[in-house]
């Protein structure tokens, strides 16, 4: 059973990772279109071709964690020697440099990848970490569900903060105060990262397979039905997840005509959030993981959906969808992760080789790749539009933003619900496999897939 202490200490490193993941997620299109002055179309495209070429790089990140022997384990000396690198970057994708506009677009280019580098190799072994602090499925639900509630208070923090820090920091000068607030959140995620590898121990040990092959581990994670499963629900999650995001402040700036509001829109979105996921337990008590899953993630994209169908000027109804729509959608994060190092107990049950970096590497590979495509639609989708920025919209204009706010995601995240309906590995079969590979470990001569 793990103390309340590491619980805490693991679920820290996430809201250490989404101070930088969340701030990009919400603010970093509209600072480059916005204040960077670079062309939407550009940065869709930057963003689609800069995360793709990122995440060819996840699964080779799994592959060497997996293969990583020393004295802190498998995955916390990634932590350790990455968090300087990932808060530096984050840092300087809102240093604002004075540069011609081809050197403002090679800089965004580089210092975008250079970031997602920082987190692939904070993020990974970090996610693959809780795989390995325990081997009872339900001490790791509850890591789970501590690392997500750590992960939406960062996200809580970057809601109700950057905009005030932004105005504070920068006095009016919106490249200044967004530089700033940067500067903070990433020392600031620096020191809950270096906190995470101090209070944190590995306990789960693979047994050494000397037959073990790139070529071998890449078979099995693609014959782990589970686990394909989980990949095509990740993808189109944050698909849904990447255009929502980065469209909310557009939205809130042009169609609701006033930024100012989305810090109280999305901080009380994101306290509904953090309350969904700590009433994971509850739901749990009375549903199973596949069922929450598939039932809150679709009633989630009728609320999104929902918002196309509001006056944007009625602020308490979107104040009211916002609400409802991320309280059920809050407890899916902490079961899907769950259902991720269940996945890797069964790559170990069935084929006899625990490949949990691997497994973690491969999932975050499908979030990016996701995210990058919901990035790439918003900036098409605004210059088909004919979005310009700091000016009065057109109705055509407005007509765009409204949709990628609020139909396109839903209508992706209801096929992400699908996705999920075909998830087969059910409880019963999570308790078999915890006992055979505890059996195995044991010495008792039980053979792969009994």
């Amino acid at each position: 059973m793990l103390s309340f202490k590491e619980k805490f200490a693991y679920g820290l490193g996430d809201t250490a990772c989404n101070l930088t993941f969340q701030t990009v997620n919400l603010f970093l299109f509209i600072y480059y279109t916005d204040v960077f002055g670079l062309p939407a179309a550009a940065v869709g495209t930057m963003v689609l071709v800069a995360r793709v070429l990122d995440a060819v790089l996840d699964p080779l990140t799994g592959i060497i964690a997996d293969r990583t022997q020393s004295r802190w384990g498998k995955f916390r000396p990634f932590i350790l020697f990455g968090a300087i690198p990932f808060g530096l970057c984050g840092y300087l994708m809102f240093s604002n440099p004075a540069l011609s506009q081809p050197g403002k677009l090679i800089f965004a280019y580089a210092t975008y990848i250079m970031m997602w580098i920082a987190y692939t190799v904070v993020n990974i072994p970090y996610s693959a970490l809780m795989g390995v602090m325990s081997a009872s499925s339900a001490d790791r639900t509850s890591l789970s569900t501590f690392r997500f509630v750590c992960a939406f208070s960062g996200g809580l923090a970057i809601n109700a903060l950057t905009l005030p820090l932004r105005d504070y920091f920068g006095g009016g000068d919106a490249a200044t105060g967004y530089k700033y607030t940067m500067a903070v959140f990433s020392v600031i995620s620096v020191a809950m990262l270096l906190f995470t590898f101090s209070q944190t121990r590995e306990r789960v040990v693979p047994a050494p397979d000397p037959e073990a092959s790139l070529g071998k581990d890449l078979k099995y994670l693609f014959s782990n039905g589970p686990w394909l499963v989980l990949f095509f629900a990740a993808f189109l999650t944050l698909t849904n997840v990447g255009v929502r995001n980065a469209a909310i402040i557009y939205y809130f700036k042009y169609n609701v005509g006033d930024e100012s509001k989305f810090t109280l829109f999305g901080t009380i979105g994101t306290i509904a959030f953090i309350a969904g996921a700590i009433a994971t337990p509850v739901f749990l008590k009375f549903f199973n993981r596949r069922a929450l899953m598939i039932g809150l993630t679709s009633i989630n994209a009728v609320f999104m959906s929902a918002f196309f169908f509001v006056d944007p000027k009625s602020i308490l109804t979107l104040h009211i969808l916002n609400i409802i729509g991320t309280f059920a959608v809050g407890p899916t994060p902490a079961i899907v992760w769950s259902l991720y190092a269940d996945t890797a107990d069964y790559g170990a049950w069935k084929f006899g080789r625990r490949t949990t970096g691997l497994v973690f590497a491969a999932a975050v590979f499908a979030q990016k790749v996701g995210l990058a495509v919901g990035s790439f639609m918003l900036g098409w989708i605004l210059t088909i539009v004919d979005f310009a920025p700091n000016v009065a919209q057109t109705p055509r204009s407005l007509l765009g933003i409204k949709i990628v706010f609020s139909l396109l995601p839903g209508a992706i995240g209801l096929l992400s619900g699908l996705a999920i309906f075909f998830y087969r590995l059910d409880d019963s079969t999570v308790k078999q496999m915890e006992a055979e590979l505890a059996a195995r470990k044991a010495g008792q001569t039980l053979p792969a897939g009994t």
